[in-house]
């Protein structure tokens, strides 16, 4: 998986001709349509998208080999992954989720805290989720500089500095 990126996901049919409706997770949406041929997850299936137009929560799109709206249909859900060659790359304060799922996340004393298990966004930035033994449930760290200082993809870790009461003490 270290040499595709998830870049949208299949919503549906749109319409009854073979068009999807498409989610994009790419920063500048359309670009999705530029990264070549996406993949299923599995890296099984593979299509060229053309996007037909913009839709409430993102696209109207063709893929190839997909003409009815039961092919489409069956599409539902799946993940849609480009070659992470074909991807920009990034600033140095900027990563990809992919890249930040199972790092070490260690405090500033260098105490291990957990892994990230998945990194969300429900609108207000994003939160590194952090499962590990000795958390009773995964805990949900900012993804700020101030509470992330360093990320070191090279080396598989995170240091953090979670706000007071984040973590449980020992």
């Amino acid at each position: 998986m270290a040499d595709r990126v998830c870049v949208g996901a299949i919503a549906g049919a749109f319409g009854v001709k073979g068009e999807v409706r498409l989610k994009s997770f790419c920063a500048e949406p359309d670009a999705i349509a530029t990264y070549g041929p996406l993949s299923s997850e599995d890296g099984k299936a593979e299509w060229t998208v053309r996007l037909t137009r913009p839709v409430k929560n993102g696209f109207a799109a063709r893929l190839s080999g997909v003409a009815s709206k039961e092919a489409a249909d069956a599409l539902r859900g799946v993940r849609l992954y480009a070659p992470r060659d074909s991807l920009p790359s990034l600033p140095d304060d900027e990563f990809y989720h992919a890249d930040l799922i199972g790092l070490t996340v260690l405090d500033t004393g260098g105490t291990e805290l957990g892994r990230v298990k998945a990194v969300l966004n429900h609108g207000a930035g994003d939160l590194l989720e952090i499962a590990g033994k000795g958390l009773k449930q995964p805990v949900l760290l900012p993804f700020t500089r101030a509470a992330v200082p360093t990320v070191d993809i090279t080396s598989g870790r995170i240091i953090a500095d979670p706000p007071d009461g984040l973590f449980p003490e020992d």
